[in-house]
């Protein structure tokens, strides 16, 4: 029996769930309904148009081989009705009707259904700034957005931009902006760092210097109190703390989910107004259904109620709700978070929990900091990443992974192999014995992701007595109060920089000296050990734990970790 299924929402799942839907129901009458004149389309693409790598704004919107997903395409290709330019107003869910109005000429109509999907998505935040109506200022959440953006910087009359927020995409615009354009871009986060809930204070810190070394100023731990301006048009961002000028604002402070014809229609939301779902996409209503943006799933290293705005989320929610309205009994169980972000010459990528948000959760929570080169330290092509691996001390269960790394894919490799595991409760020794791909064109014979495991292993196991970089530069910061004594176990001529710079200060012991010039370290100072990377210095370390001096401390990622934290060394 054929029936009808509408679709609210055209961007990412609505399309997905509409296309599988008539796939595997060719004689359903699946009807797609969207305010847009432009429908899906790759919203995560538009930093890469406006900082012109992806060339046209078509190509956000065309399928692999070339076409043009409108409302055409997906008549004539998938078989589905596209009503661009419709908003949908109301859903009656007693009367099984949806409620439309025409966006250009206001009519009003009726639609029934048999079964609906809400992928309604979300909305940039746009908070009641004194100023924010001024022109010059707005979010890039859409191609027509994105459009006006990139006219913007290519007009050669912005000299100077400020993004609101320091998530994804606010970063990926600054960069854009700067890296493309060569307009100077300010950052302005309210919290105290960037990437907050995604990245270690630790990486944020990684990620923001790499921003600065490339001409991005950023600002966290800052409110916006009003925009300024002349002629209508912005002039000035006015903070708590300074003044930016600015000629184009970028409003990229978060999202919030359209839910309101959910809770209208009487469906179940929760107080953040996100709607509740169970694993079949189905909402408290049996036929209607939803996902993407605007929906809770379950976060699945808490076990609690979780929200991820996220494209690729929404592509395989929608597979999942297309193929159960087709009679299927597809399970979406949850999520960890996979994400990833391109700056200027460093990435950045995660999954699950990092240290401070699983703390947060209540975990006893401990992370594993190491920097190794991502092949084989022979290969002449190779980079040094950073990984930190979150590990629940009491259980050993792996929380979350998250790194940088100048080659993204790299990096995107190791997160992509850690993932997975995270919602299967998977321990630091599956982490040590994952297996990996190795070639040296790819990888060491030991891969960092194991290293990563082992390390948190060995902290867990009381053999490596780590010391975070931040304790590291505080430490030295007060290096004056002579209350520590700073090992170098790096060979002589790698350590001989800081040994000249700082005599008094700093002392070159080779790791594999230390045993031998035991009397060099005094017996009434803590030993702060320093390599470059880390490994040497935790060598040095057991090697004077067998000496009975149980005083010393490896500071995880060394030297290399410290220069991407810009610490003064």
């Amino acid at each position: 029996m054929s029936i009808r299924v509408v679709v609210i929402g055209a961007v990412a799942l609505g399309p997905k769930a509409a296309s599988r839907c008539k796939r595997l129901l060719p004689d359903a009458e699946v009807v797609l309904i969207d305010q847009g004149s432009r429908i899906s389309y790759g919203g995560c693409g538009i930093p890469y148009f406006v900082s012109g790598e992806v060339n046209r704004v078509e190509e956000l919107q065309s399928t692999p081989y070339g076409a043009i997903r409108d409302a055409d395409f997906f008549k004539s290709h998938k078989g589905v009705t596209a009503m661009t330019r419709t908003r949908c107003t109301a859903v009656n869910p007693a009367a099984k009707t949806v409620t439309v109005e025409n966006v250009d000429d206001g009519a009003v109509s009726t639609i029934g259904y048999d079964k609906l999907v809400l992928a309604t998505g979300s909305s940039p935040n746009r908070p009641p700034i004194p100023g924010i109506e001024l022109e010059g200022i707005g979010p890039a959440t859409n191609l027509d957005e994105a459009e006006a953006i990139r006219a913007e910087a290519a007009s050669g009359k912005i000299n100077n931009a400020v993004v609101v927020g320091g998530g994804f995409i606010g970063l990926e615009l600054a960069v854009a902006l700067g890296d493309m354009w060569g307009i100077p871009a300010a950052v302005v986060e309210l919290t105290d760092q960037i990437l907050p809930n995604f990245l270690s204070g630790t990486l944020a810190r990684m990620a923001a210097k790499d921003l600065t070394d490339n001409g991005v100023s950023v600002y966290t731990a800052e409110s916006v109190q009003r925009f300024e301006g002349e002629n209508g048009r912005v002039t000035k961002v006015v903070t708590n703390k300074r003044e930016i000028p600015a000629d184009l604002v970028i409003m990229a402070a978060g999202v919030r989910p359209n839910s309101r014809l959910a809770k209208d229609a009487g469906l179940v939301v929760t107080d953040r107004g996100l709607i509740v779902v169970n694993e079949k996409m189905e909402t408290s209503d049996p036929d209607i259904y939803a996902g993407g943006d605007c929906v809770t799933i379950t976060n699945q290293v808490t076990g609690k109620p979780g929200w991820y705005p996220l494209g690729s989320m929404a592509n395989r929610q929608g597979r999942v709700i297309g193929s159960n309205i087709a009679g299927g009994d597809e399970r979406f169980p949850g999520a960890v978070g996979s994400w990833g972000v391109k700056l200027f010459e460093q990435n950045a990528a995660g999954a699950g929990l990092t240290l401070e948000s699983a703390l947060r959760e209540g975990f006893d929570a401990v992370k594993a900091h190491v920097e190794q080169i991502d092949k084989a330290h022979f290969y002449p092509e190779k980079n040094l990443m950073v990984l930190e691996l979150v590990v629940d001390a009491a259980s050993r269960r792996v929380l979350g992974i998250q790194g940088m790394c100048a080659d993204g894919n790299a990096l995107a490799a190791r997160v992509n192999a850690v993932a997975p595991l995270l919602s299967r409760g998977a321990l630091v020794e599956d982490i040590s014995n994952l297996e990996v791909l190795y070639s040296p064109p790819f990888a060491a014979a030991m891969d960092i992701v194991n290293v990563a495991g082992n390390v948190a292993d060995n902290i867990l196991g009381k053999r490596l007595n780590p010391m975070s970089q931040e304790e590291f530069e505080r430490r030295w910061a007060a290096r004056a109060d002579k209350k520590d004594f700073f090992v170098d176990a790096r060979v002589a001529r790698d350590a001989a920089p800081m040994l000249d710079k700082y005599p008094d200060d700093w002392h070159s012991i080779p790791q594999d000296q230390i045993a031998e010039r035991l009397d060099e370290i005094p017996k009434d100072k803590e030993v702060v050990l320093v390599c470059n990377t880390g490994l040497r210095s935790f060598e040095a370390q057991l090697n004077l734990d067998a000496a009975g001096r149980k005083d010393a401390r490896s500071v995880m990622g060394g030297i290399s970790s410290a220069k991407r934290l810009g610490i003064d060394i």
